[in-house]
């Protein structure tokens, strides 16, 4: 299992910071290599939906339940198929803004992408999630 964390501060209040991440559809906007959410169903925890997204290339698809959920605190969201992953979010107000932490734990698919690719899978992955930070930022900023 590998784990990537990062954090960044936004120029705008919590409350839309967390109103934007918790709405799963905005994923393609910000999310580098998330090609669609869809068959959202339901609302806070246990709220579900499909995805599809490309490692290094190569879709895969799952399914996300939301599993925590604390309105302008934090968010946990468990993903399975392709996958597997668990990203945690944490929310809090800072002079001018919002303070957002994100902790992600996920498997790389071996087996499919084979042992030789996983050192390149991670660092291209850390570089990701980098950028999905600068997108949520700019986004919110905006």
């Amino acid at each position: 299992m590998a784990t990537i964390t990062r954090s960044i501060d936004i120029n705008a209040p919590v409350e839309k910071v967390f109103a934007y991440l918790i709405d799963p559809t905005s994923g393609p906007e910000w999310m580098v290599s998330m090609m669609e959410v869809s068959n959202v169903s339901g609302s806070g925890v246990g709220q579900r939906y499909n995805w599809k997204y490309k490692m290094i290339g190569i879709p895969f698809q799952g399914e996300s339940t939301v599993t925590e959920q604390v309105p302008n605190e934090r968010g946990v969201v468990e993903n399975k198929g392709g996958i597997p992953s668990t990203f945690r979010w944490t929310f809090a107000p800072i002079q001018g803004g919002t303070k957002l932490d994100l902790e992600v734990d996920y498997t790389i698919p071996v087996p499919v992408l084979g042992k030789m690719a996983e050192k390149l899978v991670l660092k291209r992955n850390e570089r990701e999630a980098d950028l999905w930070m600068e997108n949520l930022k700019q986004k919110l900023e905006a």
